[in-house]
């Protein structure tokens, strides 16, 4: 397979700035010494999401409208990159025919792009085409709690494998479409989230916020200062199923921050303890020590599937190609005392 298409994506990954109309700022306010602060939040993606934003000096916001436009944005993200919706266009297209090119939308073509180049640069250990393996395990969207706690034989994982993989999609840039030359789904869980925050970063700059921070699912952007006046904390968890107890917090503006883990989500059936994170590769949950990743990134779609692909790559491989592409991650890793933090060169400044 020619893979030089699927490093094209920085000639063609462009942002959709959207212009917004003026009636989003409706005057001037009353002056104070520390900035106004409001919020936006709701659901998409079957999670929440929450915006805060620093409200510029003087300047009261239409907070109704910015909503509006919000919602409607996530709602084409959704309906283009949903597998829950069934007349989505990625559901369209995991119904098409092995050999059957199918034209998408600039937008999810991106994505499958971005997904793509990380699966060759993590060696397959991101991988949108993994669904039926974690369906297999028990952990999928649609899976019963009593598929839980049933261990695959072999031979269903082995059948489970022959349905996975990413080279078996094709992109044309040419003509914007997408083949899959075996029967493979996709599911882009692992980054259409933090796609949806980078797309909703644009249209706050592009409406004149220089300070803010947009979350859907726990995928992060934070641009500017808080209203503070400095950068913005933000917490690692302890990853030790405690829910909310920090383990360390950095310091970030004009970043993105996504985490991967193992602590919530996993069953235990004979003294072993099975992940939910499976390995594309071998069909089988993770195994290693690591509990945690964390990543900082300019783009929250690349941090999330940068945090999911060392997840599943563990501490020593994941370090080694954080230094090899300078990528700023940080890793927490359970030893028989408790917790070790590790982390890349590049993560250090966050660290202040």
């Amino acid at each position: 397979m020619n893979n030089t298409r699927y490093f094209q994506r920085a000639a063609r990954l462009l942002f959709l700035f959207v212009t917004l109309p003026a009636f989003l700022f409706l005057g001037a306010a009353c002056s104070d010494s520390t900035p106004n602060t409001f919020t936006l939040s709701g659901f998409t993606m079957g999670t929440h999401y929450n915006i805060t934003i620093v409200e510029p000096e003087g300047i009261r916001t239409d907070q109704k409208k910015l909503q509006m436009i919000v919602d409607t944005r996530l709602e084409t993200i959704n309906q283009q990159m949903s597998t829950y919706i069934e007349n989505s266009e990625l559901s369209q297209f995991n119904r098409s025919l092995v050999g059957e090119p199918v034209s998408v939308s600039e937008e999810l073509f991106d994505v499958l792009m971005m997904s793509l180049e990380l699966s060759w640069l993590s060696n397959g250990a991101f991988d949108v085409t993994v669904g039926p393996l974690v369906d297999l395990w028990g952990f999928g969207a649609g899976s019963a709690e009593d598929d839980m706690e049933k261990i695959p034989s072999d031979t269903a994982i082995g059948a489970g494998l022959s349905q996975v993989g990413f080279q078996h999609i094709e992109l044309n840039i040419g003509s914007n479409s997408v083949t899959k030359t075996r029967a493979v789904n996709i599911d882009l869980s692992g980054i259409a989230k933090g796609y949806g925050v980078d797309k909703i970063r644009d249209i706050l700059i592009s409406a004149g916020f220089t300070h803010f921070m947009v979350e859907i699912g726990g995928e992060l952007y934070m641009e500017g200062n808080s209203n503070r006046g400095s950068p913005w904390r933000i917490a690692i968890e302890q990853p030790d199923g405690t829910f909310g107890q920090v383990h360390r917090a950095v310091s970030i503006t004009n970043a993105a921050m996504a985490t991967s883990g193992d602590y919530r989500n996993y069953f235990e059936k004979d003294g072993v303890r099975y992940s939910h994170t499976i390995n594309p590769l071998t069909g089988r949950p993770i195994e290693h020590n690591t509990a945690s990743v964390t990543v900082i990134a300019e783009s929250t779609a690349y941090a999330d599937a940068v945090a999911t692909a060392i997840n599943v790559m563990g501490a020593d491989k994941g370090l080694q190609l954080a230094q090899q592409h300078n990528l700023a991650i940080y890793l927490i890793v359970k030893t028989a005392d408790g917790f070790e933090a590790k982390y890349s060169d590049a993560f250090k400044p966050f660290l202040n």
